[in-house]
């Protein structure tokens, strides 16, 4: 009996996780569309990785080998480096902008303004979450296959 429930609740665990997953790259790639974020090539990083994710967790629910979640794992990893490197981008331009605005201003001032500058600084940051919620989806996988 307390086996069965072991199960079951990883079952949940591992729907919950898929479902959360699929919706924030839903909602991520569809936000990231609609306000034309694939002006430029590094710009459609965020938007290849999301496509790539969402086949594969796709696939990963019907099929698992080593190799789709290997690929996995590295389009996850991909994935955190891109909101890393698209945090610093935000960063970059808002505080530049800040800078053109306010030429005498300190760097700490202007590093705050950068934050809630014109483009969204942290917004990167979901592609990180994205990631960490793939990875704990595989997590949930390698516990099944034992």
């Amino acid at each position: 009996m307390q086996g069965q429930k072991i199960i079951s609740t990883k079952f949940a665990t591992r729907q919950v996780i898929v479902a959360a997953l699929l919706f924030m790259m839903v909602g991520t790639g569809l936000e990231l569309v609609l306000i034309d974020h694939y002006e430029d090539l590094l710009q459609l990083i965020p938007l290849v990785c999301i496509a790539l994710a969402m086949v594969l967790v796709l696939v990963l629910l019907f099929y698992r080998t080593r190799f789709t979640i290997g690929f996995f794992k590295l389009v996850l990893g991909v994935s955190a480096l891109s909101g890393l490197y698209g945090t610093f981008l935000h960063l970059q331009a808002n505080y530049e902008f800040e800078q053109e605005m306010q030429p005498t201003a300190d760097d700490w001032h202007l590093l705050v303004e950068s934050l809630s500058g014109a483009l969204p600084a942290l917004a990167p940051g979901s592609m990180i979450v994205l990631a960490l919620l793939g990875y704990s989806y595989i997590t949930l996988i390698n516990q099944k296959q034992q």
